[in-house]
């Protein structure tokens, strides 16, 4: 026997093995499944392992659980064995182990639960994830929950854990949000201009818009696009950082898909297709032949315009992963991601690089539906339609990450709850932050917002906002959190 602070249900299955060894010593090898009782009146365990042997050794289920009880080892811990029903056998644990939980809990304290069965050994969780094209969402506040939780679970069991956040700063969505911010900018001025048809409409985009003309004096016409572009990611970045931080999410590393074509690691990656033989030309375009790995069809990595379809700098991103060191990966992301996951393996089993085929891991959730009136409401980042959702702040004035360098928005400065003792909404109450005299009233930690018409609801690789337009934040600035 073990210790009594050891599982009791472990110990349980090794008394019930001797036991059925003894009592049948020719039937074989049988797997001993035990359950919680339905109702907590038959016992803290049970058992059908007497039906499973009945047929093999010949004997009624019934006489099977007598002859299995009869051959149970001598033991204090198990204050009674019954028989119930065709031959299930119920057991009922001594006081002393029913409560050597609590004991051990008392004498562990912090350290209780804690593991170090993956000390040594690195895994990287990457969750959120969101494009920075707009406020995070409702379905991000799901994400970065379950995230932050399972990132937390790996920690009590001895992995050194990352929390990295992947920002999709390249490509179509990018250069279509720095359209529609030059589009606003325009706008404002008076000139004429049309948001393109994949561009974004929230009111948020004007807030950028001005805040880049306050912030870059030498280009207030909008003229320079990549100027517009990097400040419109920035800004947004910051944006999504400062929600996430009053949620209470903090992320070790941030990562960017740009910086695999700027570092050229999606060209490597792609030479390292070819030169696998994993590769072939179809009508203009590259192809990668998924198929050998179990995907239902070939996959094409290069269109036939010289743009690289979507799954190609993902691989480039998870092959960084694995020589980054991390012996486990896992991404938290929405059920339409579901395809990815084939594509994604297939493309680093390709690479022939010593990765193992289940890498990364996965886990999908469902996505958020957001209800009204009965009706699921469509959310829709590019028609400005999302569903913010106020995660009060224990701090009102959280440090700005490093790579922002821009200046702070006067959406982010007035979304958090009012500050008591300096009466400022804001987060510029840096001073009583910095004394401790900051308080903050109680309220609930989220709370769904109906927002005006031209602010609805927003969607996509899954997550938490806050009032995206000032028109916003007025209809509810008479609220809290």
């Amino acid at each position: 026997m073990t210790s009594p602070a050891a599982d009791p249900k472990t110990r349980l299955a090794g008394l019930l093995a001797a036991a059925v060894r003894s009592a049948f010593p020719d039937a074989g090898d049988c797997a001993i499944e035990i359950d919680r009782p339905r109702n907590a009146d038959h016992g803290d365990f049970a058992t059908n392992v007497a039906l499973q042997l009945a047929k093999r050794v010949g004997r009624k289920p019934r006489e099977a659980a007598e002859a299995i009880i009869a051959a149970l080892p001598a033991t204090e811990e198990i204050s009674k064995a019954d028989i119930a029903g065709p031959g299930f056998i119920n057991f009922t644990l001594s006081r002393g182990v029913r409560f050597a939980v609590v004991e051990a809990a008392l004498r562990e304290a912090d350290a209780f639960g804690r593991g170090k069965s993956a000390a040594g050994h690195k895994f990287l969780v990457e969750f959120v994830s969101a494009n920075p094209t707009g406020p995070l969402h409702v379905g991000h506040g799901r994400q970065a929950a379950l995230g932050d939780a399972i990132s937390t679970l790996l920690e009590w069991q001895g992995w050194d854990v990352t929390r990295e956040f992947y920002y999709n700063d390249a490509g179509n969505q990018i250069a279509n949000l720095a359209l529609s911010v030059q589009c606003r900018i325009k706008q404002e001025r008076g000139e004429p201009a049309q948001v393109p048809n994949d561009g974004y409409n929230g009111e948020y985009i004007r807030e950028i818009a001005r805040a880049y003309v306050a912030d870059r004096l030498a280009d207030t016409a909008g003229g320079d696009l990549e100027a517009i572009r990097q400040f419109a990611v920035a800004y947004l970045r910051r944006e999504q950082d400062m929600d996430l931080r009053a949620f209470g999410v903090k992320f070790d590393s941030y990562f960017l898909e740009s910086s695999l074509y700027t570092d050229g690691k999606v060209e490597e990656t792609v030479n390292l297709l070819n030169q696998g033989g994993r590769t072939f030309d179809f009508e203009g375009a590259l192809w990668l032949r998924t198929t050998d790995f179990g995907d239902d069809k070939d996959r094409v990595m290069r269109k036939s315009d010289g743009t690289y379809t979507y799954f190609v700098p993902d691989v480039a991103y998870h092959l960084t992963k694995f020589r980054r060191g991390f012996d486990a990966a896992v991404n938290i992301q929405g059920s339409d991601h579901h395809s990815t996951v084939t594509r994604v393996r297939a493309g680093l089993q390709a690479l022939d690089v010593g990765i193992a085929p289940g890498y990364p891991d996965y886990v999908l959730h469902k996505m958020v539906k957001v209800m009204r009136g009965g009706e699921q409401v469509k959310m829709s980042k590019r028609a400005g339609d999302y569903v913010t959702v106020c995660a009060t702040s224990s701090s009102c004035a959280p440090s700005i990450p490093s790579w922002c360098s821009t200046s702070t928005s006067p959406r982010a400065a007035a979304r958090t709850t009012r500050c008591t003792t300096c009466s400022m909404r804001t987060r510029a109450c840096a001073a009583c932050c910095a004394n401790g005299a900051a308080t903050w009233p109680r309220s609930r930690a989220w709370t769904l917002r109906r927002l005006p018409p031209h602010t609805r609801p927003l969607s996509r690789r899954s997550s938490p906002s806050f009032p995206s337009s000032s028109s916003a934040r007025r209809a509810n600035s008479r609220r809290t959190c």
